[in-house]
């Protein structure tokens, strides 16, 4: 038998690597980074991150301990461009400069993006400074959520929510269900909606809320997949997906 050893020929270039660190029980959020970023020159590499239910303050800064380790494993070895921390309350509990260090021990010189964060981006590029906000969560979350756009001098006109403990049973609400309710929150007061928690089926209703409700309406998902389009400079249109994104 012949043996023929060929000399490999490898590419010595790539498209923006994006790492999605996203909670273990999301149903959502890989999907709607999928359907925006399909057929664009973005390779996305997606890894989970444990998550204690029910959800409180103390649960979900205990999570973020593991961002090491859970960074580390995509793509071990390799650079990425942008790292996506996908929890809006997460981010609150732990705090943005703690898991912007967590990433850069494992992946140093990585830029890094959050659901929280990349919404405050989202309200001072579209110079909104007055919203309204929806929730799943529970009061004590909830009183984070508020306090936290409050020290970014953005004002809340009101705040409704669902209750829910638990992080699966928020990726379960019903999309359908969802516009309903959102739809009939008054935003006479408001410049803004945004859906808060990257479990909530919000993205693809996104286009036809604004059109019902005449206003902007933001979402984590949404806010964290233009802010990571942002931080890796991808310039290209992306449409269907809401006024934020003509911005």
């Amino acid at each position: 038998m012949k043996l023929t050893k060929i000399e490999p020929k490898f590419v010595n270039k790539h498209n923006p690597r994006v790492g999605l660190i996203t909670l273990a029980s999301d149903f959502r959020i890989e999907k709607d980074f999928n359907n925006v970023i399909y057929g664009k020159e973005i390779d996305l590499y997606c890894n989970r991150i444990q998550c204690y239910n029910p959800l409180t303050n103390e649960m979900l800064k205990k999570m973020a301990d593991d961002i090491p380790k859970v960074t580390k494993d995509i793509l071990p070895e390799q650079k990425l461009d942008c790292v996506a921390y996908g929890c809006t309350s997460g981010t609150i509990a732990a705090g943005y400069s703690s898991i912007f260090e967590k990433v850069n021990l494992v992946k140093p010189n990585t830029k890094v993006t959050t659901p929280i964060t990349s919404a405050i981006n989202a309200l001072k590029a579209l110079k909104i400074k007055k919203i309204s906000i929806f929730t799943p969560y529970t009061d004590k979350i909830n009183q984070s959520v508020i306090n936290y756009f409050k020290k970014e001098n953005i004002e809340i006109s009101e705040l409704t929510y669902f209750d829910i403990a638990s992080d699966l049973d928020i990726g379960k609400v019903n999309p359908e269900y969802l516009f309903d309710i959102l739809s009939k929150i008054d935003l006479s007061k408001s410049d803004a909606l945004f859906v808060s928690c990257t479990a909530l089926p919000v993205l693809s209703i996104i286009k036809d809320l604004e059109k019902k409700m005449g206003k902007v309406i933001l979402s984590s998902n949404q806010t964290l997949i233009w802010d990571t389009l942002k931080q890796i400079d991808f310039n290209n249109e992306v449409s269907g997906y809401g006024e934020l994104f003509n911005n």
